[in-house]
């Protein structure tokens, strides 16, 4: 194993000292020394922004940053680093530290393993020389490929996988506005009032983990669903296509890390969606799934975002205060409508997995 505090003194040695990316649960433990100065930290809203912030900073001094991101956000990387950073473009160097889900050989969700699969290659189509370090011996590795990005002017990578990087620093929870809101309770709600025959899309991580958990017992649900396992981001483009292709309702189940990675799409759904589309943010201030790092939407304002980019409606659960009530009057309205919940961080314990992702696009299929 690595020591995470030992692994940062490295990058510093080599005068590393900015950092800026999205939060991955290979390298959560990292989070607390790169938070120890917030000037030098952003967590961007997605891996070709924090790849855009990183190739600012070099502009402004010249320095190398560090940009972190789990393997699967290389896709959202591919623009900028072929058609910025890339050496035959404006050569920008700069450090990927990539979280290798789905490695060679290990056990690991479908999503992860397609992406697993083929990270070498990505790196090797972007001409992006990498190390895969497991091991403090390791460090010779990563300490000459950052000497080689600084005399070449190139991006380099450090492929880190699961269970590598030690504990050192225990986080502490963050003060947040506390609601006793929790989503899974929130979403039974949710899922109690709606009509029958409604389609529902749900984002990644411990919202869709959640609502699976909802559904197990249940033989005949009134709704049907659609898990986006993979694809952060994304819930809310696939619901507007839904909504498209099918007269029946559609609501989207959205985290607030989600949404902001993939913003534009609201405009799209502003645009396009009918009135049979209906938005939910279940909005906790935090990536919860992959450490619980801070996402700032608590301090965005998105009834004048939904508003201004032609949601018909905008309504607000931030209590306990007729949860019922204001449910339902949000399912009843006609769409486009964004609905934001005010949620506290937290989860149900052993929440299922989804495992037959192919068998779960059939059955939605079959009922839409």
């Amino acid at each position: 194993m690595i020591s995470s505090g030992g692994l940062v003194r490295l990058l510093k040695k080599n005068n590393i000292n900015f950092f800026t990316g999205v939060p991955d649960s290979v390298l959560k433990y990292l989070t607390p020394y790169f938070e120890k100065n917030k000037k030098n930290h952003v967590i961007a809203v997605n891996e070709g922004n924090a790849v855009a912030i990183a190739t600012g900073y070099h502009l402004s001094t010249g320095k190398i940053a560090c940009v972190y991101l789990q393997n699967s956000g290389l896709g959202n990387a591919v623009n900028p680093l072929s058609s910025v950073t890339h050496s035959k473009v404006y050569s920008v160097p700069m450090l990927l530290l990539i979280g290798w889900r789905g490695s060679p050989g290990s056990n690991d969700e479908p999503q992860h393993q397609v992406k697993g699969q083929i990270t070498k290659e990505l790196l090797t189509l972007l001409n992006i020389e990498y190390c895969t370090i497991r091991t403090e011996k390791d460090f010779k590795k990563l300490n000459s490929i950052i000497k080689f990005s600084k005399k070449l002017n190139k991006p380099v990578a450090c492929l880190i996988e699961n269970k590598i990087l030690k504990e050192e620093i225990k986080k502490r929870p963050k003060k947040t506005e506390k609601t006793f809101l929790k989503r899974i309770n929130i979403i039974e709600k949710i899922i109690n009032g709606i009509k029958n025959k409604t389609n529902i899309v749900a984002t990644t991580g411990f919202t869709s983990r959640e609502l699976m958990e909802l559904q197990k017992n249940k033989k005949n649900s009134k709704y049907n669903s659609f898990y986006m396992i993979g694809g952060m981001g994304h819930s809310a483009a696939v619901s507007l296509g839904v909504s498209i292709g099918s007269k029946k309702n559609i609501i989207c189940f959205d985290g607030d890390g989600s949404l902001l990675m993939h913003l534009g799409s609201m405009a799209s759904i502003g645009f396009f969606g009918g009135k049979n589309f209906k938005h939910i943010l279940f909005n906790n201030n935090s990536h919860e799934s992959v450490g619980g790092q801070t996402t700032n939407a608590r301090n965005i304002n998105f009834e004048k975002i939904s508003k201004g980019l032609g949601y018909k409606k905008y309504f607000l659960i931030n209590d306990e205060k007729k949860i019922y009530q204001k449910i339902k009057i949000f399912l009843k309205s006609k769409g486009p409508t964004f609905l934001e919940i005010m949620i506290d961080q937290g989860s149900v314990k052993d929440l299922m997995r989804p495992k037959n992702l192919i068998e779960i696009k059939k059955k939605f299929m079959k009922k839409i």
